[in-house]
């Protein structure tokens, strides 16, 4: 069966209608959509329909869809070695760990610190608490999180994650995870004893919260106050990092160093790669046996992501994210309805006047648009960092005709 016509769309009619998803856990909602086809910002369904991608797979395919560069660089690796796991070496992990290092850095020189690749953000953060207990030593496992933060799904990740709601279902929950009111340092300073805590883990925006951020001194505050406590400083990148804030990553808005930085998401451009990155006399805790993974660092997953960075240097992604988040920032402010925007780059969210941001979601997706809703009244915004101003300008006048049926009585 031909599944796609001579430039590439999918033909209508060529998928079945109807996917049996039977077999699959119910750990998400029905789909609205099936998705068979992406390039670029552009995503076609079963049915043929074009939609401009302005979710990018929860901030994943930072490049858009099928980058003929990663496409290539997956497919000539998985022709010449797909995986030989951690008891050998490969070519291609101590590569992107150099680059990965010097991006922490800031983009010229390496950081001098080292990385552990894994397969997602939540084991990311897992091998960032593990080494946070073992530099630590005994009896200082306590790691401080933020409410309403999001750092995983995993049991230790999910308590981590300062939501209540997502807790309640599997207590009792690994010990040694207490929360504090985001952007608050009079309540870390409160509990952070450095008798008891390993260390602090904090997102530069938190994405899943409603892309939320923080007064401009809270990061640099929390790292004085972990150097003079002597407790690690955790910085989880896994949504703002490799440029999604126009920075290579988030932190480095606030000029601070972390001790471990976390992330995954845009690193692979939809292949599955994470990685933990530590400074050397950090990461000198760990010893051969403490920590591993089957599939971390393996050539496939991490042959993407040499090409994901190699695609994000030669573009300036922070540059362009900077540019073309001024752009979509201009136009949602002028859209009616919308009560501010808020984030950094193209992590945006549209504040909405009202808690209806489920169904504009839903009434954007049968226009065209792809976008979610972390909060009723919130709509987040993450395209590709080489969105065109065109695909810009559609997106807010999509997003403009919903807002505005809406107001004039419109339900989708």
């Amino acid at each position: 069966m031909t599944a796609a016509r001579g430039g590439g769309e999918p033909v209508a009619g060529a998928y079945p209608v109807n996917v049996d998803r039977s077999a699959l856990m119910h750990t998400y909602p029905e789909p609205p959509v099936t998705f068979v086809r992406g390039e670029g910002t552009i995503l076609w369904d079963t049915d043929g329909r074009r939609y401009l991608d302005f979710l990018s797979g929860l901030a994943v395919t930072s490049l858009g869809h099928a980058h003929p560069v990663v496409a290539e660089a997956l497919d000539r690796q998985a022709r010449t070695l797909l995986h030989v796991s951690n008891l050998f070496g490969n070519v291609v992990a101590p590569q992107v760990a150099a680059t990965i290092d010097r991006l922490i850095g800031g983009g010229a020189e390496r950081a001098g610190g080292q990385v552990f690749f894994c397969n997602s953000g939540a084991e990311a953060n897992e091998c960032a608490f593990k080494l946070a207990r073992k530099w630590a030593g005994p009896g200082r496992h306590v790691v401080l999180s933020a409410w309403e933060s999001f750092h995983g799904r995993t049991l230790a990740t999910l308590h981590a994650t300062g939501q209540a709601a997502k807790h309640a279902p599997y207590v009792p929950l690994p010990e040694g995870f207490e929360h504090v009111d985001y952007d608050d340092l009079d309540a870390i300073d409160t509990v952070c004893d450095s008798s008891r805590v390993a260390a602090v883990i904090v997102e530069p925006i938190q994405g899943e919260a409603g892309v939320v951020m923080p007064s401009s001194d809270y990061l640099r505050g929390l790292r004085r106050l972990c150097t003079e406590r002597g407790v690690l400083l955790i910085v989880d990148e896994v949504q703002t990092g490799l440029a999604r804030t126009g920075r290579w990553f988030g932190f480095q808005h606030n000029g601070i160093e972390p001790d471990v930085v976390t992330m995954a998401k845009a690193l692979g451009n939809g292949m599955p790669v994470g990685a933990c990155w530590a400074r050397a006399e950090v990461a000198a805790a760990f010893v051969p046996g403490d920590h591993g993974s089957t599939f971390g660092g393996q050539p496939l997953a991490l042959s993407a992501a040499r090409a994901t960075l190699a695609v994000m240097e030669r573009e300036d992604v922070p540059a362009r994210a900077t540019r073309a988040g001024k752009r979509l920032r201009a136009g949602l402010e002028r859209l009616p309805g919308v009560a501010s925007v808020r984030g950094e780059g193209l992590l945006l969210a549209a504040v909405l006047n009202r808690d209806v941001a489920v169904q504009v979601c839903r009434d954007a997706l049968d226009g065209g648009l792809v976008c979610n809703a972390p909060r009723a009244d919130v709509v987040r915004f993450a395209p590709s960092l080489l969105v065109s101003d065109e695909e810009i300008d559609r997106a807010v006048d999509i997003l403009g005709t919903v807002l505005a049926g809406r107001g004039s009585g419109h339900v989708g």
